[in-house]
């Protein structure tokens, strides 16, 4: 059993607030009935409308962003902004980014309530390949592609796993760039252990989820059943941290 106004609220169909003034005015009815009392009790069987919708229940919700430059993957933030914000006020409550992507970085970015999946989709006992779409300020050479695919150990000691580098035939400064681990700025310190820097790094998927090529920098979408359950059915995923 659910307050009537919890149920609205958790369904996105507003604010605490705005719920409550839904129901206030009548524009809510439980099986058939306007209902004005916010504190009434839903069962699981209840039939709730706001102005002639049927408003279902669910326990999760799963949206894809196609992350902007300029954004920090934070759920709130004084002084920058967060990618909470490109969401409405409804929606951010109980939202979170499901790992990182650096203020500059763009591209796919999981925004969900789902504390369990992000979980294992962050445990860094589990593997998931991710790619990104990287420039860099010079041109890299199949020699480079070689140092990725061996793996790198750094000047620090820290041991990068093997990476695929697959360089543009188009254009050598361009390359896709498919990692298994999630280690601190990964793909920008092993291109860096050969002197190149990173300026573009896009983040085209995380598993099995792609980024939707129709969403603009800033927009996102909800996951389709089946994204939802690729996700839900990978028995385990990759940590990430900020690439």
């Amino acid at each position: 059993m659910m307050r009537l106004d919890k149920y609205l609220a958790d369904s996105h169909a507003g604010s605490r607030s705005e719920v409550k003034e839904h129901i206030r005015k009548g524009r809510v009815c439980v099986d058939g009935t306007v209902c004005r009392d916010p504190s009434l009790q839903i069962g699981p069987g209840a039939l709730v409308t706001l102005n002639g919708v049927c408003i279902g229940y669910r326990e999760h919700y799963y949206y894809m962003l196609n992350k902007p430059a300029g954004v920090i993957c934070a759920t709130e933030d004084r002084t920058e902004t967060t990618v909470l914000e490109l969401f409405p006020a409804h929606l951010r409550k109980r939202l979170f980014p499901v790992g990182r992507l650096d203020k500059d970085s763009t591209g796919l970015l999981l925004v969900c309530d789902d504390g369990e999946l992000s979980h294992r989709l962050l445990s860094p006992s589990s593997h998931v390949d991710k790619q990104y779409l990287i420039r860099t300020d010079a041109p890299l050479t199949e020699e480079h592609a070689g140092l990725f695919k061996e793996g790198i150990v750094l000047k620090d000691g820290t041991k990068l796993k093997s990476a695929a580098l697959e360089i543009s035939e188009n254009d050598p400064c361009s390359a896709l760039v498919t990692i298994h681990e999630g280690k601190y700025h990964q793909i920008k310190r092993m291109t860096a252990s050969f002197g190149r820097r990173v300026i573009l790094l896009k983040r085209l998927s995380m598993g099995p989820l792609r980024l939707d090529p129709s969403l603009g920098e800033g927009q996102y979408r909800e996951l389709t059943a089946d994204e939802i359950r690729s996700l839900l059915n990978r028995p385990e995923t990759s940590g990430e941290l900020q690439c």
